[in-house]
C-alpha cells in the first residue's frame, strides 16, 4: 500500500515537471533547438537606459535583447567606444524567400542598409532600447577593431539628430543678440513712458474739438435743412402758381398766336405790292418817277428864285423888272 502510495507521488512529481518543462519550452524565451544569432552594435555616445535585457526591436516588433554591454578605448584615436552585444532570435525574423523561410543571413541584411539606432523607449522610466530599421541612404561606419562579432552600423535617433544642430547653433551669438533686443525694448518702453502721456492728452483734446466741431456742424446742418425745407416750399408754390398762369394764359397766347399770323399775312401782302410798285415796268412806278422829275424841276426853280432874292431882296417888292 505504501509502495503504490509513493509511486503515484511520483508520478505525480514527474508529470508536473514535464508540463513545468514544456510550457518554459512552448511559452518561454528559451531556444533550446535553434541557435540564436550575435551581433554587436558600437555607440560612442551616450546610451542612458539602456541595460542588459533592454528590448531588441524591428520597427517596435521584439525580435531580440540586449546581452552584454561593455566599454572599450581605443587608444590610437584616443575614444572611448560602447560595443553592445545583441542577440536576436530567428523564430521572431525570419526572411521569406519565395515559399520557403530560411534563417536571417545578417550580413546581406547590413548590405541592403539594416541599421541600428538609440531610442528612448518610455520618457517616463527613461529605459531604452535598440530599433533596428532600414536605411540605404545611410553610410556604414564599421569598427573592426573594436569587436570580432558582426557589427549592425549604427544611424542617429531623431533625439539626436536634433541634439546635434542644437549644439550647432550660435547659442552665445543667440543671447547676445536677444539681450541687446530686450534692451532695446526697455530703452522703447521707457521713451514711449515719457512720450505718451502728452500724446494721449493731445489726443484727447483734439476728440474733445473734434466733438464740438461735429455738435456745431450738425446744428448747421440742421439749421440748414430748416431753411431748404422753407426755400423747396417756396419753389414748389412758385411752380404750382406759374402751372396756373400758364393755364390761364394759355387762351391768351392762343389768340397772340392767331393775331402774328394774320399780321404776318398782311406784312406779306404789303411786301408784295411794294415789289409790284418796284418793279421796272409797273404804271405806280412810271407815275412815280414823273411826280419826282416835277418835283426836281420845282426845287430847282425855288432854288434860283432863292439865289435871286439873297442876292436882290428887294425883287420881293418890285418884282423883276422885264
Amino acid at each position: 500500500m505504501t509502495v503504490e502510495r509513493n509511486t503515484a507521488v511520483g508520478a505525480f512529481v514527474l508529470g508536473g515537471t514535464v508540463l513545468v518543462l514544456a510550457a518554459i519550452v512552448l511559452f518561454g524565451n528559451f531556444n533550446l533547438f535553434k541557435p540564436s544569432i550575435r551581433a554587436a552594435v558600437v555607440f560612442q555616445d551616450s546610451i542612458n537606459g539602456l541595460s542588459v535585457g533592454s528590448p531588441v526591436t524591428f520597427r517596435g516588433v521584439p525580435v531580440g535583447a540586449v546581452e552584454r554591454i561593455a566599454i572599450q578605448f581605443d587608444p590610437e584615436s584616443h575614444i572611448a567606444y560602447i560595443p553592445v552585444t545583441v542577440r536576436i532570435e530567428p523564430g521572431r525574423a525570419v526572411v521569406e524567400r519565395h515559399s520557403n523561410a530560411a534563417p536571417i543571413d545578417l550580413s546581406q541584411l547590413i548590405t541592403l542598409g539594416l541599421r541600428a539606432q538609440l531610442n528612448t523607449q518610455s520618457f517616463v522610466t527613461g529605459q531604452a532600447e535598440i530599433d533596428l530599421d532600414f536605411d540605404p541612404e545611410s553610410a556604414p561606419v564599421l569598427h573592426a577593431n573594436i569587436t570580432s562579432l558582426p557589427e549592425i552600423p549604427t544611424r542617429q535617433s531623431t533625439l539626436q539628430r536634433a541634439r546635434e544642430q542644437l549644439s550647432q547653433l550660435p547659442l552665445r551669438e543667440l543671447a547676445d543678440n536677444t539681450d541687446a533686443t530686450l534692451q532695446s525694448l526697455r530703452g522703447l518702453t521707457e521713451k514711449l513712458d515719457q512720450d505718451l502721456p502728452p500724446l494721449v492728452e493731445s489726443l484727447r483734446t483734439t476728440a474733445d474739438r473734434s466733438a464740438q466741431a461735429v455738435a456745431a456742424a450738425s446744428q448747421a446742418v440742421g439749421a440748414l435743412q430748416s431753411r431748404l425745407d422753407v426755400t423747396l416750399g417756396a419753389i414748389n408754390r412758385v411752380a404750382m402758381t406759374s402751372d396756373r398762369q400758364l393755364t390761364q394764359r394759355g387762351a391768351e397766347l392762343h389768340t397772340l398766336l392767331a393775331s402774328s399770323n394774320q399780321s404776318m399775312r398782311q406784312v406779306r401782302d404789303l411786301l408784295g405790292e411794294l415789289k409790284g410798285l418796284a418793279a421796272s415796268r409797273g404804271t405806280a412806278r412810271t407815275n412815280i418817277e414823273s411826280t419826282l422829275t416835277d418835283l426836281a424841276a420845282a426845287t430847282a426853280s425855288l432854288r434860283g428864285f432863292a439865289n435871286d432874292i439873297e442876292h436882290n431882296p428887294q425883287l420881293l417888292l418890285t418884282g423883276r423888272r422885264p
